[in-house]
């Protein structure tokens, strides 16, 4: 849907809103929420961002074998509230990957 809204103000200087609409199929009201939501996924990638580069450090500093478990267990105790399904987002994303069967860590 991103690709058809992206479309549209693209092509808006040349064509009214409405034709556009109407000849890619989908209603105004879905072009002009894609609009106002902008700001929101702006903010949102630029949080992204953010827990990426915090992950990575943590992922670093142990030695590239923590996983989205205890990458997110370190955010937590750093006080960082976060999801684990949004760290093993982010961390997809950014090709962050624990080592498999990793030694426990000394506690």
């Amino acid at each position: 849907m991103s690709e058809i809204c992206g479309f549209i103000p693209a092509e808006k200087a040349n064509y009214t809103v409405v034709l556009l609409c109407k000849v890619m199929k989908t209603a105004r009201s879905t072009y002009y929420a894609w609009v106002a939501g902008a700001e929101a996924r702006e903010a949102r990638r630029g949080a992204d961002e953010a827990l990426a580069h915090a992950i990575t450090v943590i992922h670093i500093a142990s030695r590239r074998n923590y996983g989205v478990p205890r990458v997110t267990a370190e955010l937590r105790r750093r006080g960082r509230p976060v999801n684990r399904k949004r760290v093993a987002r982010v961390m997809r994303e950014h090709g962050i990957a624990g080592t498999a069967g990793a030694p426990a860590a000394a506690a």
